[in-house]
């Protein structure tokens, strides 16, 4: 029987959390930079606790006016301590409640742009290693990308992530949130995209071709439109296609 983690993005203030945590089985929680503060962070890591749901760090740029999803141009050092503060912040607010934090995943421009982009990538994985308790986190990162590379090599476990709301091109990068078809709003296509990759290891790119895709993970956005809804029907289509909702081991 296959197995697979189901995640989502939430403490980001998309204001329906407590809908969707009771489908993931992984939260990765907002930790200041792009969204959050404490007491979402608290509020968020209380509610995976009440769902049995793994929690993680979710770090981004610190860029609260374009919700972290516009590259910027930071300093590598000033980006290492970036990560490392915004995991720490997780990781205190989770002492504080007797939670484990369990994984790390950047968020939109940092995660994109460590998908192709070596010397990105190593800073991510120098910010969450600035830490001796954070080797024991799991990375998440797309299959094949430098992040997972540059996890790797500072012997970091790792877990590849595929997306159940996001449209792939045919290079398998995410169709851009600026073109049409980007987010798939849809329960019943993402439900879909969900079984393709857990079952069938590819995953139909926006041109209608196939790729191969072999993840551990699955996100969906804690932001989508009708994102409960989305939550839902993924979670049930899984199961159903009999494969085990489950966080990374």
């Amino acid at each position: 029987m296959s197995a697979i983690d189901l995640n989502s993005d939430l403490g980001e203030g998309a204001g329906h959390d407590a809908e969707i945590m009771p489908f993931v089985t992984s939260a990765n929680v907002a930790c200041g930079g792009h969204a959050g503060d404490e007491r979402t962070m608290r509020a968020t890591i209380e509610l995976a606790m009440r769902h049995g749901v793994a929690v993680g760090a979710h770090p981004g740029y610190p860029d609260r006016t374009n919700f972290g999803r516009v590259a910027m141009d930071m300093d590598p050092l000033a980006l290492i301590e970036e990560v490392a503060a915004q995991i720490r912040a997780v990781r205190e607010a989770a002492a504080r409640l007797g939670a484990p934090v369990r994984h790390v995943k950047a968020h939109g421009a940092l995660y994109n742009q460590a998908e192709r982009d070596e010397r990105v990538a190593a800073t991510i994985a120098a910010g969450i290693f600035d830490d001796a308790r954070n080797a024991d986190l799991v990375v998440f990162a797309p299959p094949g990308s430098a992040m997972l590379d540059a996890a790797r090599a500072m012997d970091l476990r790792v877990a590849r992530e595929g997306f159940v709301d996001r449209a792939y091109e045919a290079d398998g990068t995410l169709r851009s949130r600026r073109l049409a078809g980007a987010v798939h709003a849809d329960p019943a296509v993402a439900a879909a995209q969900a079984v393709s990759i857990a079952r069938e290891r590819r995953v139909r790119a926006f041109d209608g071709s196939y790729l191969a895709l072999d993840a551990d993970t699955l996100c969906l956005h804690g932001d989508t439109p009708g994102a409960p809804a989305v939550a839902a029907a993924v979670r049930e289509a899984l199961e159903r296609a009999g494969v085990t909702v489950r966080a990374p081991r």
